[in-house]
């Protein structure tokens, strides 16, 4: 019966079919799952209710720490599940269905989700469904590879359904450190002064009676899709050590830098890895997701400590980590989400962002959401907790896409995510734009110079001249603005032919 696994025995008389415990989710509730960035969310409670819902139709509002894997958003949308769903998500279907206005999304930074559910301006969800590696003798539940907004989920809602995987490491307890605020008007400051502090619980502290059904099940959480750096992305990593060492002689950062948050995806991931070959040594991470970059900075001597929300590793990578979880377990912990970006010890930790631009433009303004302007890629995720907050907010990209059918510096971003003020360095393989300390006219000038592929550059300038002609503090020639985005939308290239 898994007692080693549910260790309270009042409980085991809970565990049931995954169709028995998705009969407990009801038409029009809304649903608390765990799960960040394909990690630690559960897969057969999901899988049910997709299944239940093709033959008795109903639809819910789901809230998630950010991305689900094993292709839950797409089955659900598929089913009709999802009526609304927040904060985030990378799921194709999902995102056809979001575009074409099927789905409400509601696209959140991530450090905002459950504040506003503790202060009842969004509504709590009904029940809950959390994955855990096992639940103590007092009825608490231990998350998995993510906690996210697990711990708040549980507390909040009414009824709690477990998710017991068996395909999890069973040493992945103790890995986590859940502490949850205190509530207004008496908050006190968050007792975090260090990467490595540990400030809360190893699990969830619920009451045992809210557990309403445990399920069992051994469905290992997706692979990662992060591609192998390549040239362009070597380029910016050298950008960006160039840059730290610049840092590093003008006594404005020690050779351990500072702790170091990167955004999920590839160039992020590929940008960290280049590290490894970098002159600094003692590094530390404060981050929402700790990818295989984490670990190739571990083996390699580099890294010393690593904080996040969740574990998304590569087909590569997973084995050798989960396999061999002790090496590394001293030296990690997971946190809830809104404690890992929380605006308050990003500040104080002097966290270095290091985050993906779908676009930016000639003064700074960042896109790292809307494609044209309107139709959703996958969400700010925590992008903005950092930018807004960090000791250095960089944002990387690759110069051009589409085979240089799209320029990823425009006159003017589509849609803001990231204004001028909170954006510090632009990085594409290109070079670096440093933009502390220049007026808008300046920042034009730098990137220009240094981050626009040459096959874009003599229009930029060119538009930019014209721009300054006409005057103003930010200059721009409204008629013309957006045209390259027009272009592209009727032609398939942001410059006419």
């Amino acid at each position: 019966m898994h007692c080693d696994r549910v260790r309270l025995p009042a409980l085991l008389d809970k565990v049931m079919t995954a169709a028995e415990a998705a009969a407990l989710i009801e038409d029009g509730m809304t649903v608390g799952m765990s799960g960040f960035t394909r990690a630690g969310e559960a897969k057969a409670v999901p899988l049910a209710l997709a299944e239940r819902a093709r033959q008795q139709p109903l639809s819910i509002s789901l809230m998630t720490g950010a991305s689900l894997g094993n292709d839950l958003d797409k089955q659900l949308t598929e089913a009709g599940v999802l009526a609304r769903r927040m904060p985030f998500q990378v799921d194709a279907t999902l995102r056809r269905a979001i575009n074409d206005g099927r789905v409400m999304f509601i696209d959140q930074h991530l450090s905002e989700t459950v504040e506003q559910l503790r202060n009842h301006q969004l509504k709590k969800p009904d029940i809950a469904v959390i994955e855990a590696v096992a639940i103590t003798e007092q009825g608490h539940i231990v998350p998995t590879t993510s906690v996210g907004n697990s711990a708040s989920f549980a507390i909040f809602a009414e009824r709690v359904i477990v998710e017991i995987n068996l395909a999890h490491n069973p040493n992945l307890e103790g890995l986590h450190d859940i502490y949850i605020p205190t509530y207004r008007p008496t908050r006190t400051p968050i007792p975090l002064t260090r990467v490595d502090d540990r400030i809360g619980a190893t699990a969830i502290p619920i009451p045992a009676e809210k557990i309403v059904a445990i399920v069992i099940s051994e469905q290992p959480d997706s692979p990662s899709t992060v591609l192998p750096p390549d040239a362009e992305t070597q380029a910016i990593a050298d950008h960006l050590i160039a840059f730290f060492k610049r840092e590093v002689d003008a006594g404005r950062m020690s050779n351990s830098l500072g702790p170091l948050q990167a955004g999920i995806g590839s160039i992020a991931n590929a940008v960290m890895c280049g590290l490894i070959d970098s002159p600094f040594e003692g590094l530390s991470m404060y981050s929402e997701v700790l990818q295989d970059s984490t670990f190739d900075l571990f083996d390699a001597g580099k890294l010393a400590f690593a904080s996040g929300s969740s574990i998304t590793l590569s087909a590569r990578r997973n084995a050798d980590v989960f396999g061999n979880l002790e090496r590394y377990k001293d030296r990690l912990v997971l946190r809830p989400q809104e404690i890992s970006n929380h605006p308050e010890v990003v500040r104080r930790l002097g966290i270095i962002g290091i985050n993906t631009a779908l676009e930016f433009d000639l003064y700074g303004n960042v896109n790292s959401t809307h494609v044209g302007g309107t139709r959703m890629m996958n969400g700010i995720g925590g992008s903005g907790d950092f930018a807004r907050n960090a000791h250095l907010a960089i944002f990387v990209t690759k110069s051009m896409a589409k085979g240089g059918a799209i320029s990823s510096v425009v006159p003017m971003v589509s849609h803001v995510d990231h204004s001028e003020h909170d954006v510090d360095i632009l990085v594409t393989e290109q070079g670096l734009a440093d933009l502390r300390g220049l007026a808008p006219r300046e920042r034009a000038r730098v990137i220009i110079d240094n981050c626009v592929h040459p096959d874009f550059r003599a229009a930029l300038n060119d538009y930019f001249e014209r721009a300054c002609q006409r005057g103003g503090h930010t200059p721009h020639i409204l008629r013309e603005a957006l045209q390259w985005h027009i272009n592209l939308d009727e032609t398939g290239r942001m410059l006419a032919s």
